[in-house]
């Protein structure tokens, strides 16, 4: 297996941040300083311009890129490298004030003032045409320097525009997808209810808060159309960059589980997918090892939307965030801890916001390695510069990749879909919660599951979990038929397959789309439970799993029932079903689970799952997790002890790049300590 170096001229992983010296420019000894404490902490790179516009073109047509070009020879002679942005996060107030049309419209229509960030209006001719200036600019003077390893794309895209050149293009969109025939429209939308039936485009609206709001397909397809222009205007800047200098290649920094936007349409017109992670530790909700578990599950799906290239961590905070609900420091050693889960998911990348603390304005009090004090005589750079050492070390494991055999599937517009529809408990829906709590389960039998899109390739994996796929398009379940038609095992959940992609229900009972066949089972009803409910199910061995929120009534037609309900009127109904596909060692198993219960009393299925499919479990000891990374050169174990306490974990044998030393079947983890075991 090839290794796939994002950057050959750093050679091992990426270890920097963002770096705002237009902040400073008048502080030529803080400047010089800055790339002293730089190459003290082991930063290797920095992103460089993110929100510059204002001082790269302070007027219109007024360049200066001198600032930058000596900043970026001055890293470079000292061995540091830059990931150059485009300045489009955020305008100049002279650009609102002669073009105000480049400013964003809210969803009553109204026009937004100048200000923030991303307060533009991606279809604007106007601001489009600024941008491209700005973005030509830059990649003629800077583009070609040797110290520029790669673009960065604005940055954190979101967010919605409601004005007449958005609501125009959202009229040419849904003109084009439905053939220039507002009758398939109509069909589609449902819009002989409640007399919404449209006699032209022209006549459709964005979803206004205080205008048409009730019509599923509507709303819905607004959420593809943002998507869709937000990838039409970064393929923009990527296009007018690229027609200067080709060959840099390209990123954008994606959030997290964010819902404005699909990154599934985004991801393919990256050269590398990269993300801002900011999980909340030291909460008072749950434990650190959960925490630290949801954040595994981030960097999956991360990781997943370019399975065969590693990520990038592009930002992450040294220290503590001055956003969050409460603003809570790091414990020493989580820092290290969190970067090196960040590289064992898959990420050659460990990179900060910010460099160094701004003196004003609203992140003044966000962390950063360098503090208001200015110096290296801090907890938090000690900690950056650990863990700048470290990557040195486990350097060999850079260009390596995570091959997961098992994956769970997630899909933006189905998330959309669930959130929309008036069905079901309005506060209880909690798609992503299902999501997420099934894949930590899995990482605790030491899975480290990607996390796909129904509709992509599933030939790679064996193991596949679907929780709440209420939206399934043909695609989806042609591939759900075929995954386990060559031997795959799948776990479907409740609120599986109820609507087409225009979110048209299934005639014919549910799951639709042919998938009846595949479970063997028919929805005939689901029930919402409040809170206070009470109902479960019986397995055949007699363990009990508790159901809340939601249970489905099924009908068997051609499925072995595993498990049964215990109370109500539906008690003794079939809850856990089977059907078996295929003969011998490549029979594949399509499971309904109709109820929803905690995912770790599943645990026994998930194993079950697993061995039948061939997949070593290997359970962790508490708290701890365990990753791998594969490349040419062998297998790179990662072990995290995500508890404040002395692990041992058995069975361990190779050399720990972190440590230097031979393990040879115990390796003793301290508190929040982590191993790189080259097996």
């Amino acid at each position: 297996m090839e290794k796939k170096i994002l950057f050959p001229r750093i050679g091992g992983f990426v270890h920097g941040g963002d770096y705002n010296p237009d902040q400073w420019l008048d502080r030529p000894d803080i400047l010089e300083e800055d790339v002293c404490l730089m190459k003290k902490a082991g930063v290797n790179s920095v992103t460089l311009g993110v929100f510059s516009w204002a001082a790269c073109e302070p007027v219109e047509g007024e360049f200066h890129f001198e600032w930058m070009e000596q900043i970026i020879d001055n890293l470079y002679q000292n061995g540091i490298y830059t990931i150059l942005s485009t300045p489009s996060g955020a305008r100049p107030a002279w650009l609102d004030e002669r073009y105000p049309e480049a400013m964003r419209v809210d969803e009553r229509g109204v026009r937004n003032h100048h200000g923030v960030r991303h307060n533009h209006c991606m279809t604007s001719p106007e601001y489009r045409a600024k941008v491209a200036v700005i973005d030509r600019k830059l990649a003629e003077r800077l583009g070609s320097h040797p110290g520029v390893v790669m673009y960065h794309i604005s940055n954190e895209f979101g967010g919605e525009c409601y004005c007449p050149h958005c609501a125009q293009k959202f009229r040419e969109y849904l003109a084009e997808k439905f053939d220039h025939d507002i009758e398939k429209l109509n069909k589609a939308w449902w819009t002989s209810f409640w007399s919404h039936h449209y006699n032209s485009f022209e006549q459709i609206e964005p979803p206004f808060a205080n205008g048409e709001t009730s019509v599923m397909g509507l709303n819905l397809e607004w959420k593809r159309f943002t998507t869709w222009s937000t990838d039409d205007f970064m393929q923009f800047e990527i296009n007018t960059l690229h027609s200067v200098t080709p060959d840099v290649p390209v990123t954008a920094n994606f959030m997290q589980m964010f819902g404005g936007l699909d990154y599934r349409k985004l991801a393919p017109h990256l050269d590398v997918v990269s993300w801002d992670n900011y999980p909340t530790f030291h909460n008072d909700q749950e434990t650190l090892a959960e925490t630290f578990a949801e954040t595994a599950f981030h960097h999956a799906m991360m990781r997943s939307l370019k399975r065969d290239v590693p990520f990038m961590m592009m930002e992450s905070a040294p220290g503590l965030v001055n956003w969050h609900r409460v603003n809570k420091l790091k414990r020493p050693g989580v820092h290290r801890l969190a970067c090196l889960q960040a590289v064992a998911a898959g990420s050659d990348s460990v990179q900060y916001f910010q460099w160094r603390k701004g003196r004003g304005s609203y992140e003044q009090f966000h962390g950063a390695v360098v503090d208001h004090s200015g110096g290296e005589d801090t907890r938090v750079f000690r900690e950056v510069a650990e863990v700048g050492e470290i990557l040195k070390k486990i350097a060999p494991a850079a260009g390596t990749v995570v091959k997961s055999r098992a994956a769970l599937l997630f899909d933006w517009d189905n998330r959309w879909a669930i959130w929309d529809v008036k069905a079901l408990g309005q506060k209880t829906k909690n798609y992503e919660k299902v999501c997420v709590d099934i894949w930590k389960e899995f990482l605790k039998l030491g899975i480290d599951m990607d996390v796909v899109g129904s509709d992509e390739d599933l030939s790679r994996y064996d193991v596949v979990a679907a929780p709440m796929l209420y939206m399934v398009t043909p695609r989806a379940a042609a591939n759900l038929k075929a995954f386990v038609e060559r031997g795959g095992q799948l776990l479907a959940t409740y609120f599986t397959g109820y609507v087409d992609e225009d979110q048209l229900c299934f005639l014919g009972g549910f799951p639709g789309e042919g998938l009846k066949s595949l479970f063997g089972v028919v929805s005939e009803e689901i029930d919402s439970l409040y809170p206070s409910d009470r109902n479960g199910i019986v397995l055949k061995d007699g363990s009990r799993w508790e159901v809340r929120d939601y249970a489905e009534i099924l009908k068997v037609v051609d499925a072995e029932v595993l498990g049964t309900y215990t109370e109500d009127f539906y008690a003794g109904g079939a809850a856990l079903t089977c059907r078996r596909l295929g003969e011998g060692a490549s029979r594949g198993a399509a499971y309904y689970m109709a109820a929803r219960t905690e995912s770790s009393a599943m645990v026994p299925l998930f194993e079950k799952m697993l061995t039948d499919a061939g997949i070593a479990v290997r359970r962790m000891p508490e708290g701890v997790e365990y990753h791998v990374r594969t490349g040419e050169e062998g297998v790179y174990e990662f072990y995290l002890n995500c508890s404040g306490e002395t692990v041992r974990v058995e069975d361990v044998r190779g050399l720990d790049l972190v440590t230097g030393n031979t393990v040879n079947g115990s390796l003793v983890l301290d508190g929040y300590g982590v191993a790189v075991v080259r097996a």
